[in-house]
């Protein structure tokens, strides 16, 4: 990996780059939960297990702008202390977000555009692909170059229920649960794939990686929760839940 020609942490121009698409990324993500609070769909009046929530991936959020804007100043001992909050804040939105996941389906059914068996399935294996991509990134942390693309690549999964929000989800049926988690990825990872070939003529291998593991990811998903034992776990896990009353398939809502 040390041969590969691309920018240190000291090369301004990539590291505006990765500044302002965190930017972009963390403003999606709040935009479309902003978004469902505006127009009624969500409501502060929530368990507390949702407010829990919603702090620690405002504080993921918080920590990767900071991490970019740590690197676009130039400041990269402070970066490297910083970091290491990174690396006890994954196992909590690993933990909460599936908390949550559980919550979701089991209180309410999930959200009705999705199938509750490709949600209870797809949510879990996303979060461990984002944690997985995160991890790598710390490993080869000295590796500027891998480091700063596979963190991009972790963080492009989580924007999946930012970006859906602010999608009429219901006309997409049944590709919902693609369109919000490959259309994020399309958009952000093309982007740095895009300024890649521009700079240096040619593109990193880690966004490849950071594709693969999406796509890999939502493959395996699809083949356990679409399989009679996906079905199976489905019907068992939401069973004498509120969940379990509304159809496993997705479906559009009353208005």
């Amino acid at each position: 990996m040390a041969s590969v020609p691309f920018a240190t942490g000291a090369d301004r121009g990539e590291a505006r780059f990765f500044f302002t698409m965190a930017c972009l990324m963390v403003g999606t993500i709040l935009a479309g939960f902003s978004f469902n609070i505006v127009t009624g769909r969500s409501t502060f009046a929530s368990p507390l297990l949702v407010h829990v929530h919603g702090v620690i991936m405002l504080g993921w959020l918080g920590i990767y702008l900071v991490q970019n804007s740590l690197i676009f100043a130039g400041n990269v001992p402070l970066h490297r202390r910083f970091g290491w909050i990174a690396v006890l804040w994954v196992p909590l939105v690993l933990t909460m977000g599936l908390l949550v996941m559980r919550h979701s389906l089991q209180m309410a059914g999930g959200p009705p555009f999705f199938a509750q068996n490709q949600f209870l399935i797809s949510n879990p294996l996303q979060l461990i692909g984002f944690a997985g991509l995160t991890a790598w990134a710390i490993t080869v942390r000295r590796n500027t170059g891998w480091h700063r693309r596979l963190m991009f690549c972790g963080m492009a999964m989580l924007c999946g229920p930012g970006f859906g929000r602010l999608l009429p989800m219901p006309l997409f049926i049944p590709w919902s649960w693609y369109i919000s988690i490959f259309l994020p990825i399309l958009l952000f990872v093309g982007a740095g794939m895009l300024a890649d070939k521009r700079r240096y003529d040619r593109v990193h291998p880690a966004w490849l990686w950071g594709i693969g593991v999406t796509v890999g990811v939502q493959v395996l998903a699809d083949v356990i929760a679409y399989s009679p034992l996906g079905y199976q776990f489905t019907e068992w896990f939401l069973a004498g839940t509120p969940g379990a009353e509304r159809q496993m398939a997705a479906f559009v809502p009353p208005m």
